[in-house]
């Protein structure tokens, strides 16, 4: 399946998740979670379908210090902000504690700004005792979004949903451990880049996030 833009891939996984809310009745008060910026375009068709909120879930990556690109953990924002950490990393990494206070301390910074500028000073979507739905507009590792569905699975949702237009088979696999169900549009057999299945694939701009967020809130 190869999807225009990011707009009709979240049009078609609304159409899904408007059937799956509607054959189950556990699956009351909806809150849609995006991870941006791509996944943001794809979750307000979601939102607008289901009449749910329309939030983002921000999450940083804490380096090592002598290997950014390495994970150590990672820090997702909320009211109780939560520490996700890669153990194999830090002990081999010899990190302490302090090393991640400091890596937690700087990323939550960071997380704080952005939100302040996606969201302008809006109050977050409670998610205790909801169906929250984590929406992106496709997966590779998964490593952000893990760490995101394990940090929301502490805020003790009702359920907890990850939807995606597309991901490999074997991502998708290992994400049913983390979360109540998975929906997800494609799932190719020769998975490459996200990208390869959307014909516009253009980078989601900060400005655009803005704008989607406050258009949310008005439809809100």
């Amino acid at each position: 399946m190869m999807f225009a833009d990011r707009t009709e891939a979240g049009k078609k996984l609304a159409a899904e998740l408007t059937r799956i809310v509607a054959e189950d009745p556990a699956l009351t008060d909806p809150v849609v979670l995006a991870l941006p910026r791509g996944g943001l375009p794809v979750a307000i068709e979601i939102a607008r379908a289901l009449k749910a909120p329309l939030d983002l879930v921000l999450v940083r990556k804490i380096g090592v210090p002598f290997q950014p690109e390495l994970a150590a953990g990672a820090v997702v924002d909320g009211d109780d902000p939560q520490l996700v950490v890669n153990t194999d990393v830090v002990r081999l990494a010899g990190l302490s504690q302090a090393d991640l206070d400091a890596g937690e301390a700087r990323e939550l910074k960071e997380i704080e700004r952005r939100r302040d500028q996606y969201l302008k000073g809006r109050a977050r979507a409670p998610v205790v005792n909801r169906t929250v739905i984590v929406v992106d507009d496709g997966i590779a590792t998964g490593a952000t979004t893990r760490a995101a569905l394990k940090a929301l699975r502490r805020r003790k949702p009702k359920a907890l949903i990850l939807a995606v237009p597309v991901a490999p088979e074997d991502t998708v696999a290992a994400m049913r451990g983390e979360v109540d169900r998975v929906v997800c549009l494609e799932m190719p057999a020769a998975f490459y880049a996200i990208g390869a299945h959307y014909i516009d694939f253009r980078q989601v701009s900060d400005q655009e996030v803005v704008a989607l967020l406050d258009e949310a809130a008005r439809d809100g």
